[in-house]
């Protein structure tokens, strides 16, 4: 597996409307992409947002960094939505895992 950590802040004027039709059409687009395992968005009360998202590996996860429309929906991002952001890879993560029985 490989693991993309997106961690972000948005300016504050942004077109929120504009921003979540883009962001939906690119979890989209990523759902059909080789590779793909899963994604997930959460907010914090102060506004940072991390963003996860799986793969079956590296290669797969690069693959949806090259397609074109994703590529200019990160540009507007960098131009138009985010204050900052951070973007953590990993490949092969020590995953634990836990699970309560009845």
């Amino acid at each position: 597996m490989f693991l993309v950590v997106f961690r972000n802040r948005k300016r504050a004027d942004i077109d929120e409307a504009e921003y979540g039709a883009e962001a939906e059409r690119m979890e989209a687009m990523a759902r059909q992409q080789p590779g793909f395992l899963s994604f997930k968005s959460y907010m914090a009360d102060d506004g940072e947002v991390i963003a996860l998202s799986e793969w079956e590996d590296e290669a797969s996860a690069r693959g949806w960094g090259k397609v074109a429309e994703h590529r200019a929906v990160q540009a507007r991002g960098r131009k138009s939505y985010y204050a900052d952001y951070t973007l953590f890879a990993c490949d092969d993560p020590r995953v634990h895992r836990f699970t309560a029985k009845d």
